[in-house]
């Protein structure tokens, strides 16, 4: 038997509740405001009741984990930068000097990397959790990038990083040369769309180096022709990190966490969560619309407004932890904003 054949995969409650959408709805409209006066932040505050269905939602202890993995099909030059960098970006999270970090720190935002394929030994850290299914994926061109023991081992330590956190929200944050390769590929093959319009520059490629990694890509999706479900393309064109952040939003869905969205990889990654285990994508909240091409056609598909616009494209989590304060408002404005009858001010005319 396959072993992926044996991936079990753990139940996601449906969100939707028509009562306490009411009463949710009925508690907004109801605040010292105009109806629908506070907009988007009113349609993101019943967004965060539903998934924690309740209507006094909350956030307590939020996490990130920032998943790092090198990447094999980086040999061919489809990267701006050389692998080295993974490694050395891990280096910088453990020092607290990336933007990540900081944005974290800000925000009081629980955060550790975890080395889910990096191409380098690492000494034990407080903030590192060794994962590691392997020393970076294989090159897709010439093989599957994982075996599907491999794929699945990605898949349940992913799991294993969310079980038995504190707190009831989740930031997936990667960092990987190549990985946004690895997310047009099964972008372009979960979507069932164009790998031209998959592709974007990455870490900063001219559009030599983009007609470039265009003309690699392409030839690896026909290598890999074949696999076209869920778990086969998975194992066969993604990334040990992709993998393992799938894993982590399957497995924090299923706790009803609230998953707060990074950009073009972390989406791709819950694409693969949702076809692996449908209804995980209800608990996401998009963060931002980054501006690698395919993050466009990704939120298509999830049919996903992202919260900011903000032209970004790093990664790391960096797009989640700054939209974060506006779910600590959305909540807020629940708790705390006064009713009409609370204030003694009288409701509109209708």
């Amino acid at each position: 038997m396959s072993p992926l054949t044996v991936f079990t995969v753990p139940t996601i409650a449906n969100i939707e509740n028509n009562a306490l959408r009411q009463q949710l709805q009925q508690i907004i409209d109801l605040k010292t405001k105009p109806l629908g006066a506070l907009g988007r932040l009113e349609v993101l505050a019943l967004q965060l009741g539903m998934i924690q269905g309740t209507t006094a939602p909350q956030i307590a202890y939020p996490q990130i984990r920032v998943f790092a993995a090198d990447h094999g099909l980086t040999k061919h030059g489809t990267s701006a930068y050389p692998s080295a960098v993974t490694a050395q970006m891990v280096y910088n999270f453990l020092q607290g000097g990336a933007a990540i970090n900081v944005l974290a720190r800000q925000h009081n935002i629980e955060l550790k990397v975890v080395d889910a394929g990096v191409d380098t030994d690492f000494a034990p850290h407080s903030q590192l959790l060794d994962y590691k299914v392997r020393h970076g994926s294989r090159d897709a061109l010439t093989g599957p990038a994982m075996t599907e023991g491999e794929c699945l081992a990605a898949l349940q330590n992913g799991m294993r990083v969310v079980e038995n956190l504190p707190g009831n929200l989740l930031i997936v944050g990667e960092m990987g040369i190549g990985n946004t390769s690895a997310a047009s590929l099964l972008l372009a093959r979960l979507g069932d769309i164009p790998i031209a319009d998959c592709i974007g520059r990455g870490t900063g490629l001219d559009d030599v180096g983009l007609q470039h990694k265009k003309n690699i890509l392409t030839q690896v999706l026909e290598r890999h022709s074949e696999a076209k479900a869920p778990l086969a393309a998975l194992a066969a064109l993604g990334g040990l990190e992709i993998a393992m952040m799938a894993g982590a939003l399957i497995q924090a869905a299923s706790e009803r966490r609230i998953l707060l969205m990074d950009g073009f990889i972390a989406s791709v990654a819950l694409l693969v969560a949702e076809r692996l285990a449908p209804g995980v994508a209800q608990y996401a909240v998009f963060a931002h619309h980054s501006v690698e091409p395919g993050h466009t056609h990704l939120l298509k598909q999830l049919n996903a407004q992202p919260l900011l616009d903000m032209g970004m494209r790093l990664g790391e989590g960096s797009g989640a932890a700054l939209a974060y304060p506006l779910l600590q408002s959305a909540c807020a404005i629940v708790k705390e904003m006064a009713s009409f009858n609370d204030a003694g001010i009288s409701e509109q005319n209708h």
